[in-house]
């Protein structure tokens, strides 16, 4: 177990440090655990009990020292989609599943992949899993009663507008007291959470003076059993995976995304180093086990994680005495947490929307008005009115599709000639025009890509502008790092139509890539390796040796500086280079 390696330096004094960031952590991770199971759906002790058994499985499995994993705001609107939809039961069977998936991707090392999904999707479905977060708050903090609770976001909102005259004051003032909480804690002192006070403040509040008025965890839920969680099969049956696979995706994606995004906020905290895939794997293991426990999945939680490290963890022993603190604090306070009241939860989890919302690189993003900002918009509004999966998918679609025309656009083909005004005669498109121009060699120079997005302009640019049958076409690709079998294909098309005619097909400075792909598809043999030079100089050479010289004589084109001679036939070829021919 790569935790045992981890440790061998272990000290009584790294323990201390590790027990008191566990201690602070567990202490917030209380509050939020409920909050995010309530949000979801589910009752409040699942949530308890996914951060105990997620702190503890994660921590010592995971790639990351610091990670604190549990229940996150990022899950919520999937979560309680799962649980409208299909239940609590099926919501467990989608956990193990996405845990199965996510332990699959680290054995396969997938980890990689998460950081190629461009960074505008990532902002748009996290803003709109903020907007769904705190817009389902909203009735808890005016404490509108009869609600019912909806899959889409238009009808919650709905929801909320047709009772919004019927506010409940004692909520309202009690869901201030816990938000005015965020605002005055911090200034006072930092080394007691916010979200402690408020829950602890509006409780004490709602038990002294409005006790029957405002809505509690105990009259909702019914009183948390102080109890350690029980293991129960889950019913698994081949009907159930097909019908959960999708959702199980969407936790997968989102929990890979979320806990390898937090262990890199950690990388830059500590100036340390995680290792995705074993992250992953970790969070794999973990989110199999949990359900079997009643458990809601889990994920790296980057706020969480954040304070631990701020805290002064040194390593995983720090999420497990996270986890053994609220262990402890379920067993010997949870009946009084049936007091808590909902409308005190409320501000807590709005608190978290605004944090997670990224508004600022939002504003930032849709202020660029290019391709990004309509690949952000789209997300965002996808992940509000139908659901993270289709967003994301959508969203990948649409940066795909861009980047692809980025890049398509970064192809240029164009045709050259020698600069005879150039010092060192450089091969420039100004220098090819109607009077300067070689009827047999056709030299084009070509930068950027050559794939399936620009394959097609590579064929067109090079045969529109060749309205003529050239003896040799050189092709200049030391300007082309990439090429895939698309962009071979419509190379080969080039040289088959030349060689139709008789004409030739000369390369020069060719990348290894392209040339590795030119060998495995045989082309490189087809053109001959004889046509193949390291430098243009050569190229050019060996191309007006392969001129036919009958059509040389009285050219005034002179595109090349041999051109004089040939034109007035003082050279002749002879095999590969060129040499005087005496006139008697």
């Amino acid at each position: 177990m790569w935790v045992i390696n981890n440790l061998r330096d272990y000290s009584v004094e790294k323990f201390y440090k590790d027990a008191s960031a566990g201690l602070i952590v567990g202490i917030i991770a209380i509050p939020l655990g409920m909050a995010f199971a309530i949000a979801s759906g589910v009752k409040p002790e699942l949530g308890i009990y996914t951060t105990i058994l997620a702190g503890i499985i994660i921590s010592l499995l995971g790639g990351s020292k610091f990670q604190i994993s549990g229940p996150t705001g990022a899950f919520i609107p999937i979560l309680f989609a799962i649980v409208m939809q299909y239940g609590l039961e099926n919501l467990l069977i989608a956990g193990f599943m996405a845990g199965f998936i996510l332990f699959f991707m680290g054995i396969f090392k997938l980890g990689v992949l998460i950081t190629y999904i461009p960074r505008p999707v990532t902002i748009g479905f996290t803003t709109g899993i903020a907007v769904l977060i705190f817009s389902g708050q909203i009735a808890n903090f005016l404490g509108l009663s009869d609600v019912e609770k909806h899959e889409d976001f238009l009808s919650n909102l709905l929801e909320i507008v047709r009772h919004i005259d019927a506010i409940n004051i004692y909520s309202l003032i009690v869901a201030v007291i816990s938000l005015s909480t965020f605002f005055i804690i911090p200034k006072i002192t930092t080394k007691i959470p916010a979200p402690i006070v408020g829950l602890l403040a509006s409780t004490i509040f709602t038990v002294l003076f409005f006790e029957g008025h405002v809505v509690t965890i105990g009259t909702t839920f019914g009183s948390i059993p102080s109890n350690l969680p029980t293991f129960h099969l889950l019913d698994i049956s081949m009907e159930r995976i097909q019908l959960l696979i999708r959702p199980a995706f969407t936790i997968a994606i989102l929990g890979a995304i979320e806990s390898l995004l937090s262990a890199v906020v950690a990388d830059g905290m500590t100036g340390t180093r995680h290792n995705s895939n074993r992250e992953l794997i970790g969070q794999g293991i973990g989110n199999m086990i949990i359900p079997f426990f009643g458990g809601i999945p889990a994920t790296g939680a980057i706020a969480r994680t954040a304070t631990n490290i701020k805290n002064g963890a040194v390593s995983p022993i720090s999420g497990v005495v996270h986890s053994i603190s609220v262990l402890l604090i379920l067993i010997f306070f949870a009946p009084y947490a049936s007091h808590i009241p909902l409308a005190g939860i409320a501000p807590i989890l709005m608190v978290v929307a605004w944090n997670m919302s990224e508004r600022k690189q939002f504003i930032h993003v849709l202020k660029t008005k290019t391709g990004d900002s309509l690949v952000l918009v789209i997300t965002f509004m996808l992940t509000i009115f139908t659901n993270l999966m289709t967003a994301v998918e959508f969203g990948l679609i649409l940066a795909f599709i861009l980047f692809v025309k980025r890049m398509s656009e970064l192809l240029t083909v164009a045709k050259v000639l020698p600069d005879s005004k150039s010092k060192h005669e450089k091969l420039v498109p100004h220098a090819v025009n109607e009077g300067h121009d070689c009827p047999q060699v056709s030299i084009y120079t070509i930068e950027g890509p050559l794939f399936f997005g620009a394959a097609s302009l590579f064929t067109k640019r090079i045969m529109e502008t060749i309205n003529y049958k050239p003896n040799v076409l050189l092709l200049r690709m030391s300007k082309v790092p990439f090429m895939d079998t698309t962009g071979e294909s419509n190379l080969r098309s080039i040289i088959k139509s030349f060689k139709a005619h008789g004409g030739r097909v000369i390369i020069s400075g060719i990348n290894q890539q392209p040339l590795e792909v030119l060998k495995r598809t045989g082309l490189y043999q087809e053109i001959g390796v004889e046509n193949f030079f390291d430098n243009i100089e050569e190229a050019i050479q060996f191309a007006l040796a392969n001129v036919n010289q009958e059509k040389c004589l009285g050219c005034k084109y002179y595109a090349f500086r041999e051109c004089e001679h040939l034109s007035n036939n003082e050279f002749v070829q002879k095999e590969i280079g060129m040499v005087p021919l005496r006139i008697n």
